[in-house]
């Protein structure tokens, strides 16, 4: 079993289940390593929202984490456990599928012209007003919330990528550990961007600790963080991850300004905004990093990726329309986006 750690770092607690399928491999995960029940999981195939399936979702979720920073009282062996594989891959098959109709056809593009089409994608992305929003109307409940939602991610910012980097080589590996440099803040803790966020919310009145708002946070939430893992634990998908996080450093200075503004709107400081207000700076360099050595350099070596990298991008950027339209939906009925903490509850 993992060794007990400071909470703010992991392993995290078990969350509660969401469905019967979660349920019973929460129920295994206590035990000891074994067999899980034959077929767990095959319900998944029918499943008709896969990225809003708070079962399906929920169960990825555990089974990726086994490759992170794994479970507070949970065996290390669980990791490998072939039946359990089995059952990640399962919910994989649906959601995958789902991301790639959801991400839609893309244009066939060659090589070189791959930096230019990351471009147009971007440039073509209409999502909702999220970030706007933020900047200009949210109330501190509300930016409360949208960092609670992003703590899942934030709490562990670039591990899902690093998965990438025994993947490649030459160019492209070196454009990757240039970017990772700044997010793991060139090897000082306290510039480390989960740290940053980190003091954010700590801040905002949060609880800091790794994983502690997993039962707050609904399935869309987890779909944004379960395709970064499907992408970063299939080597298959090494294009799509490259392609992923191109997406987020080319869409990032200007919604990272708007909510560093917004904060400073609801009288937070700039302790509070610095890790907003770094990643203005830090993302506009990595933006023609990403487009041009990191994905450019990978497709020159390996051209046939070149598709995979497009799909990484668009389904990035899909999977973020859906999260901010389910955001401002709520917000817009006058509730909360996150679960209630009752229904969390009941749950666990």
């Amino acid at each position: 079993m993992p060794a007990t750690t400071d909470r703010r770092y992991g392993p995290a607690p078990l969350p509660g289940p969401r469905g019967p399928v979660s349920a019973a491999l929460l129920a295994a995960l206590r035990g000891a390593p074994g067999e899980l029940p034959a077929g767990l999981g095959d319900e998944f195939a029918a499943v008709a929202e896969p990225l809003t399936d708070e079962d399906l979702q929920l169960t990825l979720f555990l089974c990726y984490e086994l490759h992170y920073r794994g479970w507070r009282g949970v065996a290390d062996d669980w990791e490998w456990e072939p039946s359990l594989l089995a059952l990640r891959a399962r919910a994989e098959r649906p959601f995958e599928a789902a991301l790639r109709r959801l991400a839609g056809p893309l244009p066939a593009v060659l090589p070189a012209a791959l930096p230019g089409a990351l471009t147009d994608l971007v440039a073509a992305d209409d999502g909702p007003p999220l970030a706007a929003t933020l900047q200009r109307r949210a109330d501190l409940d509300q930016f409360r919330e949208f960092v609670t939602h992003r703590s899942v991610y934030h709490l562990r910012e670039a591990d899902p990528h690093s998965w990438a980097l025994p993947r490649l080589g030459g160019p492209a590996k070196a454009a990757l550990v240039e970017i990772q440099m700044d997010e793991y803040g060139n090897g000082r803790l306290d510039w480390m961007h989960a740290e940053l966020f980190r003091t954010t919310m700590d801040r905002l009145d949060l609880d800091t600790g790794y994983g502690a708002h997993l039962d707050r946070v609904p399935a869309v939430t987890l779909a944004t963080n379960n395709l970064m893992s499907l992408f970063g634990l299939h080597r298959r998908l090494r294009g799509a991850l490259l392609g992923h996080l191109a997406a987020y450093e080319m869409t990032s200075s200007l919604p990272n300004r708007r909510y560093g503004n917004g904060l400073r709107r609801l009288g937070h400081d700039a302790v509070a905004t610095r890790f907003y207000d770094e990643h203005v700076e830090a993302d506009a360099v990595h933006e023609q990093i990403a487009a041009y050595d990191l994905c450019g350099g990978l497709v020159r070596a390996e051209p046939a990726l070149a598709a995979d990298v497009l799909f990484g991008a668009a389904a990035a950027l899909a999977v973020d329309r859906l999260f901010a339209g389910h955001v401002l939906s709520a917000w817009s009925a006058g509730g909360s986006s996150l679960r209630s903490p009752d229904r969390a509850l009941a749950a666990a």
